[in-house]
Parts: structure tokens; C-alpha cells; sequence
């Protein structure tokens, strides 16, 4: 069922939850950028750019440590950290494109190993989704199957209305739970219209036809063309909502420091070096390759879909104008 809310009670919604102890993530400007982080006050809130990088972070951090060491003479103390102490969290303002990576990351995180750290702090996370009602030429989630107002990973979901304010659906029972703990601030409905959804520049690509070339051309001379400007930055992965890689380091001295969990990218040369000094992936082409490979093949054959949400960020920042949309379009033709 569908309610409404103001914008005036959706400022006072978020400043009750930060006020009662819940982290809060959301859009907010930090130093001219908008990124998703914990706001102070709900005035922060910055709800009309695509923040620069996603929501995974509020459940996946750039860095986190596992544990920590300390040695005294020949006494070694090590101090694992508790998940269970990871706070309650509201990841707000969420777009479709980004939501929509939340189970995609799930499944990878609970397959053969239950990673304690990624699944309870999805747990105590309550995605709050909101409508796109504007895109540039880089979006492309309905070329991917989703679009503008999909719901997938959202437990609340809002659509901002033509007159103010924003009509919210709950999608799932955490979210549900949560409307009713503030159910004052909700009206049953509105007046007003939705506004118009935005529209991606890519309506659709054929990903059927896209994996069955993927699945028979791992040798094609074509990557090489496919990947010639591809520099290794590992920006695109970094920004990516759907990207998981990651390492494990041990950072510090033999007297003290911390085994931490860190991202990684395939696009990096180190990311399959062997200490033999084998590098499977010994050429930019073949790491571009396994991103293709991975997003619209490899996750596929094991989950049944792709690693892929059409948010567009790759295309927006990659430092040489790689066009992911447009590489796996002309695959679609071929």
C-alpha cells in the first residue's frame, strides 16, 4: 500500500533517527563532491545528483580491519572485532541502479562462505530507495532489465511527487517495521501526481545475446580493440555498486598492527600475479576481458544474472572515455 509523506516530515523523519542513535547514510556534499555518508542533521541531505560513488559501502567499507595484534616480548595479543557491535543503520536516498546491486552482493557474500562481517551489517541495514526523475547520456539500467523506479533491494521505496513530498511503498517486511515505527509522519495519500521518470539513453541491450558471445569467444582477437585504452586505474570497479573484489592485508609491524579487509579490482596487474611471478592476466586486454567476462558471463552461469545495474559511473569518470554500454552493445550485434 502506498502513503505519502512531506518533505517537511521527511526532514524530521531522518533528524528522529539520527537523534535516536541510528546511523544514517545518505547523499551529502563533502568538499563539492556528493557522496553517501553518515549525516549529521537531515539539512545535509542532497537528493538531485547521483552521489560519485554507491551505497555498498554502508555495508561493504572501502577498508575495514578484521583484527588486530600486539606483541610484548614473547607474548603475542591478538583483538578480533565483534560484528555484532556494528550500528543500525538507514542507507537513504538510494537510486534504483544502486539498490538494485544490494542482493546482487548478497548472493556473493553468502554463497560458500557466510562473510560475518558484510552479512550483519546488511542486517541491521534498511535501504530507503528513491525514484530517478532525471539522467544523463551515461545511464543505462534499462539496458540492463531495471529501471527509473525499480524497487529490487529497497525496502522502502519513494517516488517524488509533482506537488512535493514523495509517495512511499514498502517492499519488504524490514521496511514495513519501519514506516510503522513512524507511522505519524505519514499521511495515506496525496493529491499530486508522481513526477515524470527519468529516461536512460540506452533503452535496451540484449544481454541473452551478449553472454552467448561471451561464452564462445574468450580467444577473440576482438579484445584487444575491445580494451586498447584501458589504463588499469581500477576506478571503475571502485565506483561500481556491483563490484566485490577484495584482499586481505596485514598492515603494520612485528610489534603491533591490523589484518584488514580492503577492495581490490581485476583490472590491477598485482590482482592475479602468482608469487612465482606467473601473471595469467599479463596483458590490459585480458583484465578487461574478465570484467566483461565477470559481469555479463561469470556471474551469470553462477547466480542466474548480471553484474551489472546501469548506473553509468564507469562511463562518467573513466580517465580514457571507455563506454561500457557501447562495448556491450556492439557485442549484442555481433
Amino acid at each position: 500500500m502506498h502513503t505519502f509523506i512531506s518533505a517537511h516530515n521527511l526532514n524530521t523523519f531522518l533528524n528522529t533517527l539520527i537523534a535516536a542513535g541510528t546511523r544514517v547514510v545518505a547523499p551529502r556534499l563533502n568538499a563539492g563532491t556528493v557522496l553517501y555518508e553518515p549525516l549529521q542533521n537531515a539539512a545535509e541531505l542532497v537528493l538531485d545528483q547521483l552521489p560519485r560513488r554507491s551505497g555498498k559501502e554502508a555495508f561493504f567499507p572501502l577498508c575495514e580491519d578484521i583484527m588486530s595484534y600486539r606483541k610484548e616480548g614473547q607474548q603475542v595479543t591478538l583483538q578480533t572485532v565483534d560484528p555484532a557491535l556494528f550500528p543500525e543503520t538507514v542507507l537513504f536516498g538510494v537510486r534504483p541502479c544502486d539498490a538494485a546491486a544490494v542482493p546482487v552482493l548478497d548472493a556473493v557474500f553468502s554463497w560458500d562462505y557466510q562473510d560475518e562481517f558484510f552479512l550483519e551489517r546488511r542486517r541491521k541495514t534498511t535501504v530507503i530507495g528513491l525514484a530517478c526523475t532525471s539522467a544523463d547520456d551515461a545511464c543505462f539500467c534499462t539496458a540492463v532489465g531495471l529501471s527509473p523506479a525499480a524497487t529490487a533491494g529497497s525496502d522502502l521505496f519513494l517516488t517524488p511527487m509533482s506537488g512535493g513530498g514523495y509517495r512511499c511503498a514498502a517492499c519488504t517486511e524490514k521496511g514495513e517495521a519501519l514506516l510503522q515505527q513512524h507511522r505519524g509522519l505519514f499521511s495515506p495519500s496525496s493529491d499530486h501526481e508522481p513526477l515524470p521518470l527519468a529516461e536512460p539513453q540506452v533503452e535496451r541491450i540484449d544481454l541473452a545475446r551478449v553472454k552467448a558471445w561471451l561464452d564462445t569467444h574468450f580467444e577473440d582477437p576482438a579484445w584487444d580493440g575491445i580494451a586498447t585504452r584501458c589504463v588499469g586505474c581500477g576506478l571503475c570497479a571502485f565506483v561500481c555498486p556491483a563490484c566485490h573484489c577484495f584482499d586481505i592485508v596485514d598492515e603494520g609491524t612485528e610489534k603491533a598492527g591490523k589484518r584488514r579487509k580492503n577492495w581490490d579490482a581485476c583490472g590491477f596487474w598485482k590482482f592475479t600475479h602468482h608469487a612465482s611471478g606467473h601473471n595469467p592476466r599479463d596483458q590490459q586486454p585480458k583484465r578487461y576481458r574478465n570484467r566483461i567476462m565477470h559481469k555479463f558471463k561469470y556471474y551469470d552461469d553462477k547466480f542466474g544474472q548480471t553484474l551489472c545495474t546501469g548506473c553509468g559511473r564507469c562511463i562518467r569518470l573513466c580517465p580514457v572515455g571507455i563506454d561500457i554500454a557501447a562495448i556491450v552493445d556492439e557485442i549484442s550485434t555481433k
